[in-house]
């Protein structure tokens, strides 16, 4: 989901749900100011630091001690998941309310997005997946808009999580037979109304599990947690795709969604953490200006295999033939 702010730091948060961050796929675009870069800064030091602030004027020397005031204990942890839940119980299931009042950038999304998919599809399935029963999950699906618009074309099945239960029964409807465009081969097969630091895939179920505009709603903790469970719900060979806002340095915390909104270099250190490799990045386009820069990242648990090259080495500082 889309969620719009106004204060100094507008921020529209990505729910798990396909709607937003943390629980449901929602779209949470948030917005930037110009004074962010210079308020959040990245301290490249010995300790590698990252820094960050919130809508408040607060200002936060590293993501371990925001955390420690945002959700230190279990009462605090309860809070925080309870808040970002129920902003978006509060939200209407409509394009237009997930995306935080920017029904518009759904088709720039899933353009995007589709263009990122056909070319993953080409390097890591045969003949682009074709004559396979694929299989995907849409983590924070929301209303279903990135399965309705994108993921049931091409995976034989789509389960859906989102923790907001009226987005999920928007979605069910979204996601009938008689409103859907497909062959009888494509469906959505499963609705899981859970959080996404609750969930436990089945083994081995997924191709692709696709992570949009949702995870910014967990903590550092839960978000190693999350991706060390879902690894295992991935074939051989299976992928995660994880689409989000980015602030420019730092992070930016989001009080009334409770969620945050993590640099490039901040999700790094933490796929380092949960033992994910970077195969491709691709950066949104066609957005308003004003939004924050979304960027998608497709996820490997193993490192790429290097291809040796076949062309012969160059050798320096030999004389040529002169024939």
């Amino acid at each position: 989901m889309f969620s719009t702010h106004t204060n100094t730091n507008t921020i529209v948060c990505f729910n798990f749900n396909s709607h937003s961050p943390t629980t449901h796929n929602k779209t949470n675009i948030s917005k930037y100011t110009n004074t962010q870069s210079t308020k959040h800064s990245i301290h490249i030091a010995a300790a590698m630091e990252i820094s960050g602030s919130d809508g408040m004027g607060r200002e936060f020397k590293s993501p371990d001690e925001m955390w420690k005031q945002e959700t230190g204990d279990e009462q605090k942890k309860g809070d925080w998941y309870r808040n970002g839940v129920g902003y978006w119980q509060g939200v209407e299931a409509s394009d237009d309310g997930v995306l935080g009042g920017y029904a518009q950038v759904n088709e720039p999304d899933i353009i995007t997005s589709e263009g990122f998919l056909n070319t993953l599809f080409k390097e890591f399935f045969p003949d682009s997946g074709k004559n396979q029963h694929l299989v995907a999950l849409d983590c924070g699906s929301g209303i279903g808009r990135v399965t309705k618009n994108l993921l049931i074309r091409y995976f034989n099945e789509v389960d859906l999580l989102e923790p907001v239960s009226h987005f999920l029964e928007a979605a069910r409807e979204n996601l009938s037979p008689g409103n859907l465009s497909v062959s009888e081969d494509h469906k959505a097969a499963n609705f899981y109304c859970t959080p996404l630091q609750e969930f436990t895939p089945d083994a081995g179920r997924y191709d692709v599990i696709w992570i949009q505009w949702c995870i910014g709603h967990l903590a550092d903790d839960d978000f190693v947690s999350f991706f060390e469970r879902a690894k295992a719900g991935l074939k051989p060979g299976g992928f995660f795709v994880l689409k989000e806002n980015l602030a420019r340095s730092g992070f930016i915390l989001d009080n009334e969604d409770k969620s945050i909104t993590r640099s490039d270099v901040y999700f790094k250190k933490l796929f380092s953490r949960c033992g994910l490799h970077i195969h491709d990045m691709k950066d949104q386009e066609g957005f308003p200006v004003g939004l924050f820069p979304v960027r998608m990242y497709a996820l490997l648990t193993e490192a790429p295999k290097r291809i040796k090259s076949s062309r012969p080495k160059r050798q320096t500082n030999r004389p040529g033939i002169i024939r």
